[in-house]
């Protein structure tokens, strides 16, 4: 009595395990670092703020004069709070926030933190020297942070408002409309693609005899052209399809394909040429009957 050894591809249907998703980290500890770093922060901004002439003040005169409030907390919400939002645009991983905006959030993420870590450092150092008002140096760069603040945050609600609402780029190219259809190459004859070879053999004999042609057809050649050399017979072979059909590239298609200039262009055309107008000739000669 056998048994059968039942291994991984004979049970097809069996359960899967479903995948294990990895879970993000948890955030509870950042109220743990916020709690401490928020008490400090706050703490450097308002005694800072005091210490450059913001108090105190009546926001509403004549509206609510029992109303007060003291302008120092605005530098603690305004330039933390703008750092935070920056540093959320930055890291944001959207497709449609642009490298632009997010090159903004980023550097003025930045500059917002340099500036809340010399605003503590300014803070303590006046603290610990006792020097209960600030000098007009320090006072004149404070004063300026709730303006700051407010039209970088401006700005960047702006930049990020104006991405979401922008249309989202298509990734796939567009087709055109009208897309010519492929030029197919000319069918070869093989009885002309004889002749050009035996042509090209030819002008690689020198001094030897030329090719034989039916009867005694005389290959007149047009005037001034050149001696073959190099760049004519490499351009016969190439265009070995095109002579045997009786094309002739033209000039332009000369000079990119072959890499050469204009003179060099125009005496390989005449050399075609009269590879072409041979051709002819000869096929016109065999159809004479004898």
């Amino acid at each position: 009595m056998t048994h059968d050894k039942a291994g991984p591809e004979s049970a097809p249907d069996a359960p899967h395990d479903p995948p294990k998703t990895s879970r993000p980290p948890a955030r509870w500890p950042l109220i743990l670092l916020a709690l401490p770093a928020g008490v400090a922060t706050w703490a450097g901004w308002v005694g800072l703020g005091e210490k450059t002439g913001f108090g105190v003040v009546k926001p509403l005169p004549g509206i609510l004069d029992d109303f007060d409030i003291n302008t120092a907390v605005t530098l603690p919400i305004g330039v933390e709070t703008y750092a935070a939002y920056a540093l959320g645009a930055w890291l944001n991983r959207s497709p449609r926030i642009s490298d632009s905006t997010r090159r903004f959030a980023k550097w003025s993420a930045i500059g917002s933190l340099i500036l809340g870590m010399l605003g503590q450092v300014a803070y303590h150092l006046l603290e610990v020297h006792g020097i209960h008002t600030a000098p007009w140096q320090v006072t004149t760069a404070v004063s300026c942070l709730p303006v700051l603040v407010l039209g970088m945050g401006a700005g960047l609600s702006h930049m990020i408002a104006r991405d979401l609402h922008s249309p989202v780029p298509d990734p796939t190219p567009p087709i055109p409309g009208d897309v010519p259809e492929p030029q197919q190459e000319p069918v070869p004859d093989p009885d002309a693609a004889r002749a050009v070879d035996e042509l090209i053999a030819w002008t690689h004999r020198v001094g030897g005899p030329r090719p034989d042609l039916p009867g005694s057809t005389e290959v007149r050649v047009p005037e001034g052209v050149p001696e073959p050399d190099p760049a004519c017979t490499s351009a016969a072979q190439h265009y070995a399809v095109m002579l045997a059909a009786g094309e002739v590239p033209s000039i332009r298609q000369l000079k990119k394909e072959m890499r050469i200039g204009q003179d060099k262009a125009t005496q390989v055309r005449a050399y075609l040429t009269a590879l072409v107008d041979r051709r002819q000739q000869a096929q016109q000669a065999e159809a004479v009957p004898v």
